[in-house]
């Protein structure tokens, strides 16, 4: 058993390592887009800035822990959990190839659901649809983490995409008319030259709340299959040198050890980059100068802050994929390539279901050949 539990933690690091390459475009797709850095610049600043994050808080990783399956309903042993880490590897990998920025977070919400609705032969009352107790950061179920998020961070996305692009247009208009030093600043030239400094901030900001809200998710992967493993009894008699997966009884957060490995994981996928994804949002949905990409990643970042706070697992892709269209959108209607959205909010719509079902058969073959 302990092969299988350090087989589950395997898999779980390589979905965090895929999640930080296919993921990288979010926090530097834009940056790299307005040549404001250099690729490798930008994924430096990407590294680093989801390395800090990834240390900050535990919420959205307590909510995939704990928040999504009814483990009163359905036992969630060892082979589900690698059957729901292998369901949003196999699709992450599918949208990567095909440069569509899909969400890894999605991917792997669906394909817990997917895994833990096969375990529990077709018992839709496994999955955890809503549970409200009166406060927005301890809500949990799929409606208050995944459906709600699901729907909002898009919508909020677009709009303040725009709202922030209408905003520092007003700003500007009026430089302009006020004349002297200021009608000077407001001149093309000096607005590059500002928002590509003030755009080196977002990024950061954005590289920052997408290591915050990613790699917490696989955190709590990881959590909810050693908390299952030590409830199995898969944990009875480690050797001495694997003591360190038994759960902290005592604690009521994620052990130290799985931020760190986390954290460390997802920086050296970002580091690999993700060029197909990065071309796709950074070229071609929509042609951006750096006061659209600061105000993406600005609206971005302050979605996924805000979601964060709340435990929401929210999609990175999702938010600053809306971003940029409604920077496009603010530009003009015109600007965005409608062909290149209508595939991307395709692959969104796709995701949980195919991630999902990509789990549920999986867990089913493995109960053919007796695995599970």
């Amino acid at each position: 058993m302990l092969t299988l539990v350090l087989t589950v933690v395997l898999v779980a690091l390589i979905f965090e390592f895929i999640n930080g390459f296919h993921d990288t475009a979010n926090s530097i797709a834009t940056v790299v887009a307005t040549k404001v850095l250099s690729p490798s610049k930008a994924i430096m600043l990407a590294v680093i800035t989801n390395l800090i994050g990834a240390f900050w808080g535990t919420a959205v990783a307590k909510t995939i822990s704990s928040g999504l399956v009814d483990t009163d309903v359905v036992d969630v042993t060892l082979q589900v959990i690698l059957c729901a880490l292998l369901g949003g590897i196999i699709w992450n990998l599918i949208t990567w190839w095909r440069g569509l920025p899909s969400s890894s977070s999605h991917a792997l919400i669906g394909g817990l659901c997917g895994a833990a609705l096969a375990a529990a032969h077709n018992d839709w009352d496994a999955l955890i649809w809503s549970e409200s107790v009166g406060d927005w950061s301890k809500n949990k179920g799929l409606l208050w983490k995944v459906m709600l998020p699901m729907v909002s961070s898009p919508i909020a996305g677009f709009t303040l995409g725009i709202g922030i692009m209408v905003l520092l247009w007003a700003i500007i208009s009026a430089m302009a008319k006020a004349g002297g030093p200021l009608a000077k600043m407001a001149r093309p030239r000096w607005v590059n030259a500002f928002f590509a400094k003030a755009q080196l901030l977002s990024a950061a900001f954005m590289g920052l709340q997408h290591g915050r809200n990613d790699a917490q998710k696989t955190m709590g992967i990881i959590a909810l299959a050693l908390v299952g493993a030590q409830t199995s009894g898969a944990l009875n008699g480690l050797p001495t040198w694997a003591e360190f997966l038994r759960p902290d009884a005592g604690g009521d957060g994620i052990d130290g050890w799985i931020i760190v490995a986390c954290a460390l994981t997802m920086a050296a996928g970002t580091a690999a980059g993700g060029w197909r994804i990065i071309k796709t949002l950074g070229h071609k949905m929509v042609k951006l100068h750096p006061i659209h990409g600061f105000a993406a990643e600005t609206a971005s970042a302050t979605i996924l802050f805000t979601a964060a706070n709340f435990g929401m697992p929210v999609s990175t892709t999702h938010s600053i994929s809306t971003a940029i269209m409604g920077v496009g959108f603010a530009k003009s209607p015109r600007a965005l390539k409608w062909t290149v959205v209508e595939r991307i909010v395709w692959a969104w719509i796709l995701t949980i279901p195919a991630a999902g079902g990509l789990a549920y058969g999986l867990l089913r073959l493995f109960e053919v050949l007796g695995w599970a």
